[in-house]
């Protein structure tokens, strides 16, 4: 028998969050994938050094990259230091895979990462959206739904 996940992921320290995402994207479904690291990318995480703003996840041959994160090179790094743009995989089971796999093809969706953190065991992990674009309109609509659900809970405080 499979023991049941966890509903929210183990984050001990987070390193890097892409906040725009929430903002560009309605996310239905999280994941959580580990991340295949170099010595030196490991190194500038734990510094806390890491941006995913621009980054996406694409599926590739069966196995899933993330593209365009950036992770700078370690500053005490050799010539054997890594490239910081340099696509990277995450480990995901076959059944996610497929399941990510269909939903991009078919549904037109968009793996976007959401933050990359350290879990409770030291080990690097990616928190991956199956997320759906947003238009303009959906935006303006979501900031007005954000500010009407913050004035309406401090209206509940003040009334106590």
């Amino acid at each position: 028998m499979a023991r049941p996940k966890p509903e929210t992921f183990d984050k001990q320290k987070t390193v890097a969050e892409n906040r725009r995402a929430r903002f560009d994207y309605h996310v239905e479904d999280k994941f959580e994938a580990g991340l295949v690291l170099q010595g030196t990318e490991v190194k500038s995480l734990r510094a806390g050094e890491a941006s995913i703003a621009e980054s996406y996840a694409e599926v590739r041959d069966g196995e899933v990259w993330l593209v365009n994160a950036n992770i700078p090179e370690f500053s005490h790094g050799n010539r054997n230091n890594h490239e910081p743009k340099r696509p990277r995989k995450l480990l995901l089971h076959e059944r996610e895979i497929a399941r990510l796999t269909g939903a991009v093809e078919r549904k037109g969706m968009t793996l976007v990462p959401m933050s990359v953190y350290f879990n409770g065991k030291g080990r690097a992990k990616v928190e991956l959206a199956l997320a759906k674009g947003r238009q303009a309109q959906d935006k303006r609509q979501y900031v007005k739904d954000r500010d009407w659900k913050r004035d309406q809970a401090r209206i509940m405080r003040e009334r106590g």
